[in-house]
């Protein structure tokens, strides 16, 4: 029979791992409503890192919702993300962790300079890795990796990022 002491810690545990889990679809509720900044900047730690290929490396809160907002505007202005199987492990101190999840989106995206061009239909898949902590009494993102696999306009061949044309 487990001690009140370690029920107590599992709870926690399991209600560090559905915080974060929610944490996930706060972030995809935000993306989807073009990286607003009000929804985006509290789910980050202050110091915290958001970094993705071919979009960029930020540092610091305000600094990624603010670059996240803009790519919101001015590159991908449409989307619908489907974030799939998050894992989330939470360490032994209950205050910090991992989550990774797939990323499955729909989107429209601007090519190029172009900004009087009308957007253009695309896939996008990859996978997240994060790293949380617990952090003015909630769980928030302290790093965030999205490694991007597939970015394709839903009306071209389907060739994964790297994949070289044999």
């Amino acid at each position: 029979m487990a001690s009140s002491s370690t029920l107590s810690r599992r709870i926690a545990r399991l209600e560090a791992a559905l915080a974060v889990t929610q944490l996930v679809g706060h972030y995809a509720r935000g993306a989807d409503r073009r990286n607003d900044p009000a929804i985006m900047a509290p789910l980050f730690s202050r110091d915290a890192t958001w970094e993705a290929r071919g979009f960029g490396s930020y540092q610091g809160r305000d600094v990624i919702a603010k670059e996240l907002a803009r790519i919101g505007a001015e590159q991908i202005v449409w989307t619908l993300h489907y974030m799939v199987a998050p894992l989330v492990e939470i360490n032994d101190d209950l205050c910090t962790g991992t989550c990774r999840w797939y990323l499955w989106e729909l989107a429209q995206v601007r090519q190029g300079d172009a900004r009087n061009a009308p957007p253009a239909a695309h896939w996008i898949g990859g996978w997240y890795e994060s790293q949380v902590v617990f952090e003015d009494g909630q769980w928030r993102f302290a790093h965030v990796l999205l490694d991007l696999q597939l970015m394709h306009r839903h009306d071209a061949d389907w060739r994964p990022i790297g994949l070289v044309a044999q």
